[in-house]
């Protein structure tokens, strides 16, 4: 097994779910944005794969849906009734990357731990590698409902 299929057997084991950590999303060029949503959509799709792996035995699966089209880029990962979905909206030369869970932009905390409002800060994934924790934190929710 891979560490993040073992991060999956802990979490239905009884460990707590990471907290995943966002940033204030600020548009920035199109290129750019390009670039980190496929690259997040591409560590999505291991990620899956893994924890699918660990979590078949109990019956429900991640699912990875895919969204292209004018104006953007889009993926959204789903277990059991929860949701997250990442964003690359393009607009002219500039795009802004989002992550919306269960329909709401996320709100979460700035670095320094203050609350931001959802509608007016768009959030992000801090980096790639919050990518996991978002995994494990919807697993981790869908498995209370």
């Amino acid at each position: 097994m891979t560490p993040f299929m073992h991060s999956v057997q802990d979490l239905l084991d009884g460990t707590p779910a990471p907290h995943v950590e966002t940033v204030r999303s600020r548009p920035g060029p199109v290129p750019t944005a390009a670039d980190t949503q496929v690259i997040i959509r591409s560590l999505a799709e291991q990620l899956v794969s893994e924890a699918n792996a660990v979590l078949r035995q109990r019956g429900d699966l991640i699912r990875l849906d895919d969204e292209v089209g004018p104006g953007g880029l889009a993926f959204t990962l789903g277990y059991r009734e929860r949701s997250a979905r990442l964003q690359a909206a393009i607009s002219g030369r500039s795009a802004l990357v989002t992550l919306t869970l269960d329909g709401q932009a996320e709100d979460g905390h700035t670095e320094d731990g203050h609350a931001e409002d959802a509608e007016n800060q768009p959030r992000r994934l801090s980096s790639e590698g919050e990518l996991q924790a978002l995994v494990l934190s919807l697993i981790a929710a869908g498995s209370r409902h």
